[in-house]
């Protein structure tokens, strides 16, 4: 803990940056609303000729004051003059005319308005960047206040007191899923998001608008770029690696850019605590094509297609634990295998209609498809013992054995699901306003299998389930009840979802006085019913959900503050997950969870000795009501399928940005939470995702005698989840914490060429960047356990927890290059 601590102090003042940009873009169009081509914009030393489709982009420097100039024949010339910062995306669209008094400008400043949002901006090239043993977006997340993870094989997240299932993921406004059957983090594979393939990333962790759909927790939202020309981009380790290639035809009508990936997990589970025989195979193609003939019309479609396999085959497992005093250790001896199939299809079409700068519409329609297959058959043939804590003689070799027994876990589950959506969307500009509204249609088709059984033997004497009424006191008398499994669920269920949701908002930015605001107001509605064979159709239901946000930037001398105040009722109409209760049954009445946000936020830039630093600080508060409660083990959630909950959270997020050397993105973050639910009546009690404190930190260094070779840290803590306890146990009787999470990721790279970095070297002349790292994951090698395992001491009948824990130090080697 010391030197973590000590890795936070130090990490805070040092950093190094690298020379960053800035992009101007936009459409230039005439009176008529055409597109204009061949008109030269120029802006500091660059200058581009509008395309076909009167499309223009730049990238320059940062700056005070960039001035940006139009001209073109028969059109009066046009100067503008705009303050961009480091990352900043600035879209400047012109409307040209011969009488400079008709001149319109419509001007976004998306920088300012994300602040008014509330959204979190994330660049690519942090991303990219940082290490991690699931490194990505999500990566990057879990070093935010108010998200979680306890899991680094996972790329899994909860925010604010929620669960994985309460977080919106979207892909150029495509909403994507992630497969069902997934038990553990090991056998995830790959996230849906490609990150070389993404050109911007938003994330709000509550008080969103109504334009996003019916979760209740954070919004991921994620957009893929379009390629100005031929280019690409490989990233290789020992984990796997990928290759992304960009393609663009000459007018750029058409673009394409299209990633593959692979991964392979077995460097970080052969550091955990089992040997195995572990062959994982995480396989992704993705590709985005777009069309636009005209500046009006725009055409793109989205592919994915998945194959993971994961083929695991454990040997023996040894685990110590305990204290000094009391040391044991358990030795598993195993026999089987598991194997499991996820392959995911996903296609999605999208058009966009600009009839002029003031109105557009956009028409989506998708289909995702998913088949997976979990089969497993292992035998678990355990010994418990004390150690031996003699110094002078045997120490740490077991002295006697307290337990023996054996465990067998069956499982052959299928799961089958087709989700086909369509949606229309509009928006519309009116001076300071703007309206947004959408519909959508959702067709679920869903085939689900589920076999699941479990045998405990103890020295000998199978073990019933807990909860069975026939006393059992094994071995000093015989049992006299029927021999059962310990665990065994089994159905088969097929059902149809169909969903019927719109939304509708209004906003507008003014000012009150010389003081900048902002506005959204907006509703969502939805509709749906369940249609599951072998049960009774199920009543439709409906929700409203009216949501809003108000922000304003004060006009203060020399200093830069938003103040924000967002909430609303949000909904979360039950996936098919909310409707299979712990047995395999469905409920198909299952309502719509409910949850009142309400959110304060600020965010103050500010400068220390000419060093840009940013201040974000937010306080939130939920009232959860129509709570279907769960069980969270690893990354499995298994619901009660019941509303018969009510709920609270509230919390604080704070995160520090720093620029200590311009163009370089730090950050320090602290979150507090505090969630708890009332089950029935019978008194409020922590909720799976209580996780008290969080600090998390994304740094950046160099060594100053060495400016190519450059450090990344990513370091997490959290304070202990419950979740120690039995899934078998009431929580209302027994709750356990987990021990804290604490995790550091450590990368170095030796940047060749890039931005900065220039080289007149033969080999690095085709190439725009190269270089090579090496990373360190769990840097402290500290035991961090994702959930217990219970054995029970025969003699004593005294239950263990014997500790399942996650990855131990690892070293990994990475190459990058772009071209």
């Amino acid at each position: 803990m010391n030197k973590s601590i000590y890795v936070f102090s130090a990490s805070i003042i040092s950093a190094f940056g690298f020379a960053q940009t800035a992009q101007i873009k936009g459409v230039v169009l005439n009176e008529q609303d055409s597109p204009v081509q061949n008109v030269l914009v120029q802006a500091q030393d660059r200058q581009v000729y509008t395309n076909a489709n009167g499309f223009y982009f730049l990238e320059v420097s940062p700056s005070d004051q960039v001035t940006i100039k139009f001209q073109a024949d028969a059109y009066q010339t046009v100067i503008y003059t705009e303050s961009l910062e480091k990352n900043q995306s600035f879209e400047l669209n012109i409307r040209l005319s011969d009488h400079s008094e008709e001149l319109e400008v419509l001007v976004i400043d998306k920088n300012l308005q994300q602040r008014f949002e509330g959204t979190t901006i994330i660049s690519p090239d942090v991303i990219s960047r940082i290490p991690g043993a699931n490194a990505g977006v999500e990566n990057i997340l879990k070093t935010l206040p108010g998200v979680y993870s306890n899991n680094e094989l996972s790329t899994q997240y909860a925010v604010r007191g929620g669960n994985y299932d309460e977080n919106l993921i979207y892909v150029n406004e495509i909403e994507v899923y992630r497969p069902f059957l997934i038990r553990s983090g090991q056998q995830e594979g790959l996230s849906f998001t490609n990150t070389s393939m993404t050109d911007k990333v938003d994330f709000s962790s509550g008080g969103f608008q109504a334009k996003y759909g019916d979760k209740m927790s954070s919004v991921l939202d994620i957009t893929y770029r379009k390629p100005k020309q031929f280019g690409g981009q490989l990233d290789a380790s020992i984990l796997g690696g990928g290759v992304t290639v960009d393609l663009a035809s000459k007018d750029e009508k058409w673009t394409a850019i299209t990633g593959f990936r692979y991964r392979n997990n077995a460097l970080l589970v052969n550091s955990q605590d089992v040997e195995v025989d572990y062959k994982p195979r995480y396989l992704d193609a993705q590709s985005l094509i777009t069309f636009q003939p005209s500046a009006k019309w725009e055409w793109s479609l989205l592919l994915n297609a998945s194959s993971n396999v994961y083929e695991y085959t454990p040997q023996v497992k040894r685990t110590k634990f305990g204290t000094i005093g009391d040391s044991k250790e358990m030795s598993v001896y195993y026999e089987g295998s598991e194997i499991d199939k996820y392959q995911t299809y996903f296609g999605a079409f999208k058009g966009i209609f600009k009839p002029n700068l003031e109105n557009s519409y956009k028409v989506i329609a998708s289909a995702y498809h998913t088949k997976e297959e979990e089969y497993y058959d292992i035998l678990g043939q355990y010994n418990l013992g004390n150690v031996s804590g003699d110094l002078g003689g045997n120490a740490g070799e077991v002295e006697y054995t307290v337990g023996l027994g054996s465990q067998l876990n069956h499982g052959r589950n299928n799961y089958d699901a087709l989700i086909v959506s369509t949606e229309v969307k509009g928006q519309h500009k009116l001076d300071e306003n703007e309206i947004e509204w959408g519909v959508r249609y959702v067709s679920e088709d869903i085939r689900d299998r589920l076999v699941e059984w479990e045998v405990v033997d103890s020295a000998g004497f199978s073990l019933a389930h807990p909860y069975f009424s026939t006393p059992n006191n094994q071995p000093y008398e015989p049992y006299q009840g029927e021999l059962l499994p310990y665990q065994n669920v089994r159905a088969t269920n097929f059902v149809k979802i169909n969903r019927l949701n719109g939304f509708a908002q209004w906003s507008r930015r003014g000012s009150i006085g010389e003081h900048e605001t902002f506005v959204n107001i907006g509703a969502r509605a939805h509709y749906w019913n369940v249609d599951a064979e072998g049960y009774e159709t199920s009543n439709a239901q409906f929700t409203i959900s009216p949501r809003a946000q108000f922000a304003i930037k004060p006009n203060w001398e020399n200093t830069d503050m938003v103040f924000r105040l967002s909430g609303g009722l949000y909904h979360q109409p039950p996936s098919y997950r909310e409707l299979r209760a712990m047995d395999g049954s469905i409920n198909p009445d299952v309502k719509a969870q409910q949850s009142i946000h309400i959110v304060l936020s600020n965010d103050y830039s500010f400068k220390i000795k000419n060093t840009p630093f940013k201040l974000f600080t937010e306080l939130y508060y939920k009232d959860l009501s129509n709570v279907n409660t769960y069980t969270l083990e690893n990354v499995r959630i298994r619901y009660r399928a019941d509303n018969n909950a009510e709920a609270y959270v509230y919390g604080a997020d704070l995160r520090v940005n720093g620029e200590i050397v311009p163009g370089i993105e730090s950050w320090f973050s602290v979150g507090y939470l505090k969630t708890e639910e009332n089950y029935n009546n019978k008194g409020f009690i922590a909720r799976p995702t209580d996780q008290r404190l969080k600090l998390g930190l994304m740094f950046q260094d160099y060594m100053p005698t060495i400016p190519n070779l450059k450090l990344y840290l990513n370091q997490v803590y959290n304070t202990p989840l419950p979740g120690g306890s039995p899934s078998y146990v009431d929580p209302y009787d027994y709750q356990l914490r987990l021990k804290n999470y604490m995790r550091t990721d450590a990368g170095f790279s030796y940047i060749f060429k890039d931005q900065t970095f220039k080289s007149e070297k033969k080999w690095l002349k085709p190439f725009e960047e190269v270089a090579v790292g090496f990373e360190i994951y769990n840097l402290f090698n500290n035991e961090n356990a994702i959930t217990n395992t219970w054995v029970r001491d025969v003699y004593t009948k005294t239950m263990y927890a014997i500790p399942n824990r996650m990855t131990m130090r690892t070293f990994n080697l990475k190459l990058n290059m772009r071209w």
